[in-house]
């Protein structure tokens, strides 16, 4: 009857080891390859190196060859942006100056 027992337990024993080690070694092999990048993503050391030739407009976001990109540049610094007129500035800073207070003071209905 003891013969009987113990080789249950050594059977069982034998079962937990067995599958605590299959667990672990799968887990092993499953997290080296969630480490490494997808295959079809191009390293960073390549993309330091490339040469930009195309540029997104600063205007209208379409894209520009490199030449069309350093004229635009080049026009934008000429002709300065347009200035807005006093009274539209002067409204804009009443607008951000109540929108302050009325963080300050929530209460404040005006």
């Amino acid at each position: 009857m003891v013969i009987v027992k113990v080789t249950k337990e050594v059977k069982l024993l034998c079962i937990f080891v067995i599958s605590v080690t299959s667990i672990f070694l799968s887990s092993i092999w499953g997290s080296g390859v969630i480490a490494l990048p997808p295959p079809e993503d191009t390293p960073e050391e390549i993309l330091r190196t490339q040469i930009i030739i195309e540029a997104r407009s600063p205007v209208d976001g379409r894209f520009l060859t490199a030449a069309e990109y350093a004229q635009l540049e080049a026009q934008l610094q000429q002709v300065p942006p347009p200035k807005l007129d006093p009274k539209i500035r002067d409204q804009i800073f009443l607008l951000r100056l109540r929108k302050t207070l009325l963080q300050f003071f929530p209460f404040l209905n005006f």
